[in-house]
């Protein structure tokens, strides 16, 4: 990845952007998810995570704070994790409180259950 994109070295990007902002991130969408919200309003949340993740960097290990590419990677790799948080959030709540109606296919997804095996 291109210098301009992230600062300091991979592991500080792996610490503060991966692990630290894609575990806030994960948190946001699932709780936006748990309250049955829709999906967008997920975008808002994780920018402002995005933009405390761009903060993590500039206070702590002495980033900018203020650049655009950086803040798109940051952006990228938060939202990213926090779709796939609520689309897991959003799976596993339908198929647990609908369990009659829809059966998971995987780890994102469902589907309606075929009407010979409803009770």
């Amino acid at each position: 990845m291109p210098a301009e994109f992230f600062e300091g070295s991979p592991l500080l990007f792996l610490l503060v952007t991966v692990v630290m902002g894609g575990w806030a991130a994960w948190m946001t969408a699932r709780g936006i998810a748990r309250t049955w919200r829709p999906f967008w309003q997920t975008v808002p949340a994780l920018l402002a995570v995005a933009a405390a993740v761009r903060f993590i960097h500039f206070a702590l290990f002495e980033g900018t704070l203020l650049s655009g590419p950086r803040y798109l990677v940051d952006a990228g790799v938060v939202l990213a994790i926090g779709a796939i948080a609520f689309r897991f959030t959003r799976a596993r709540q339908m198929t647990t409180q609908y369990r009659w109606l829809y059966e998971r296919t995987s780890p994102l997804t469902w589907r309606e259950r075929p009407r010979a095996e409803m009770p």
